[in-house]
């Protein structure tokens, strides 16, 4: 197979990457074409030791860092006219907005975000963790935790804190948590199904989301009560046991691409 049929498969969440990260489609799309013609001038340069998806991207990106194709970039007084989630992209730090990007929006694991990055899987952790509170900057909101167990209900406010976020209340059973929601109002939630009583959290998201809507996390170790094939099925899911920066790297997206997750701290 030829390299142009190596990449091409790849191109139509390439784009998405570009304009994600430059800010809009015309200097997306100018940065795609700068990398093929690099490639095209040198072939040599896309690595033939990752997989393709990671060689596309870390290929990409290493035009991008060498080169100012993108004309919103470093104006004074350039106006973003895309989405919201697309001008705030624009003011995230350049190299955290690239891990976030590529682990919340195109699902890298961290070990082949750190490949396309071209660096440890602990600097994207560090950079994952950069993201999460310059998002925290625009979107700070207050959170819920639906929560039996303690010591993983202190874990999951510790994040929440770390990460610039505050923790309204933490509920262990189904009626706490509707009372919670309907005092404080969050701007997200976090849920565990099986709850302290035998009551479940989905059952309490689902009667808070009759009245509200709000960005939920559900992080729980049955899953298969979740992923039904029925609808609605959650967006954010978490399989306990969770690990510390997936968890942060979740929030900071679901926070970051839902339009109703700026309500202030309560």
């Amino acid at each position: 197979m030829s390299l142009s049929e190596t990449i091409v498969p790849e191109l139509p969440f390439l784009r998405r990457f570009a304009r994600a990260l430059s800010g809009s489609q015309e200097s997306g799309d100018a940065y795609v074409v700068a990398m093929l013609e690099a490639l095209v001038a040198d072939s040599t340069i896309f690595p033939q030791t990752m997989d393709t998806k990671s060689a596309v991207f870390h290929t990409f990106l290493k035009v991008w860092n060498s080169i100012a194709v993108n004309k919103a970039q470093g104006i004074p007084g350039a106006v973003m006219t895309g989405t919201a989630p697309e001008r705030r992209l624009e003011m995230i730090s350049h190299r955290p907005r690239q891990a976030f990007l590529l682990i919340a929006v195109e699902g890298f694991p961290f070990d082949k975000a750190a490949q396309v990055l071209d660096t440890s899987v602990a600097e994207v952790r560090q950079l994952i963790d950069q993201a999460g509170k310059e998002i925290a900057g625009q979107v700070a909101t207050s959170v819920l935790i639906i929560e039996d167990e303690p010591l993983i209900a202190l874990d999951l406010a510790d994040l929440v804190s770390t990460l610039g976020h505050t923790v309204c209340a933490t509920a262990s059973t189904h009626k706490q948590a509707v009372a919670a929601f309907t005092k404080h109002k969050p701007g997200l939630v976090l849920a565990d199904v099986q709850l302290a009583d035998g009551s479940s959290g989905l059952d309490a998201v689902n009667d808070i989301l009759k009245t509200f809507e709000v960005p939920v996390i559900f992080i729980t170790a049955y899953p298969e009560r979740l992923l039904t094939g029925r609808r609605p099925e959650p967006t954010f899911l978490i399989n306990k046991p969770f690990q510390s920066d997936t968890v942060k790297a979740i929030i900071s997206q679901a926070l970051f691409f839902e339009n109703n997750a700026t309500r202030s701290a309560a």
